[in-house]
């Protein structure tokens, strides 16, 4: 029991090492990044006609007159302690994002209970019946759906349900205090476009790794002894495709999340992504840097949660030739 614990439990911590160092190195990148954004937000509040004694005061009071290398130590430090720091608004950041990132993570699982067993279940169908009407219609769909950008998905969804059938709000804009029935039906929109955006991904990898597990020697042994096509999908090849199936559905997860910036836009719904776009248009340096670092997390956390998952399900991996 020790034996086969140890090197999984070695692995897990390694993995999340890395993560934590792959972290720090997005942080890094992130502070760099937002740093060098052009025009500054103290000259942006004051307007044009401020004085450069005015401009220099307001960043003196805001901390972005310290060196480059201190500000990054500073945020660093804040951010290990869940303190995201001041909005330039004067708010703390935590109260700016936390209400949207509440929104994002609502609209991520409503889409994400939704997609992942319907992709999963047509994945299974797929591999099943290949070659016939099911799987060629789906792979057909799955394809077109992955040719073509996120927001032209979105902007058909809105014409066709919003402006033609007008049996859905065009806008996504809940707000607090609102029935969550009528959140829920100003969701189904970005939960749509989100679903074929993601549900594709899903299904063709989904398909394509139980396609490569049926063509193993065991499958082969079972089909010989008799067992029904259904039950060897799902007993014999299923099990063993559980590795590569885990690692595309997280990572679509963590594009739920780091990845609706372009649906929030378009639909104007009031998640991080949102949040960010308007705080790049404000130049409010803390919460685009809060809202980049919230991406980077859930981006390398799925990920990493994904790597884990094919070497636990597939041991093999722990001793790569």
């Amino acid at each position: 029991m020790n034996r086969t614990t140890h090197p999984i439990l070695s692995m897990v911590l390694s993995r999340l090492g890395l993560g934590l160092l792959s972290l720090v190195i997005v942080s890094l990148v992130i502070f760099s990044a937002v740093s060098f954004l052009p025009g500054s937000y103290a000259a942006a509040i004051l307007g044009q006609n401020a004085t450069p004694e005015a401009v220099a005061a307001m960043e003196r009071q805001l901390g972005l007159d310290q060196p480059w290398a201190l500000r990054y130590a500073s945020w660093l430090a804040t951010a290990a302690t869940g303190d995201l720091g001041m909005s330039f608004s004067g708010r703390p950041v935590v109260d700016v994002i936390g209400p949207r990132l509440a929104n994002t993570l609502t609209l991520a699982a409503i889409t994400a209970a939704i997609a992942v067993p319907l992709a999963i279940g047509l994945g299974i169908a797929c591999a099943r019946w290949r070659g016939r009407l099911i799987d060629r219609v789906l792979s057909t769909t799955t394809l077109a759906s992955i040719s073509v950008p996120e927001f032209f998905v979105a902007y058909v969804v809105m014409m066709i349900f919003a402006v033609k059938l007008q049996l859905l709000p065009s806008m996504a804009g809940i707000r607090n205090g609102m029935d969550f029935g009528e959140q829920l039906i100003r969701m189904i929109l970005p939960i749509l476009t989100l679903l074929l955006v993601i549900l594709a991904h899903m299904l063709r990898n989904t398909r394509a790794a139980i396609l490569s597990v049926m063509a193993s020697p065991y499958v082969e042994m079972a089909r010989l002894k008799g067992e029904p096509e259904a039950r060897v999908v799902m007993r014999q090849a299923l099990p063993n495709a559980i590795g590569p199936i885990a690692s595309v559905v997280a990572i679509n997860l963590a594009y739920l999340i780091s990845g609706v910036v372009v649906i929030e836009v378009v639909f104007v719904y009031p998640g991080v992504g949102q949040a960010m776009i308007d705080a790049v248009r404000n130049r409010d340096v803390p919460v685009i840097q809060a809202c980049a670092l919230i991406f980077a997390a859930a981006y390398i956390g799925f990920n990493l949660l994904a790597d884990i998952l094919s070497i636990v399900s597939n041991p093999r991996l722990l001793h790569p030739r």
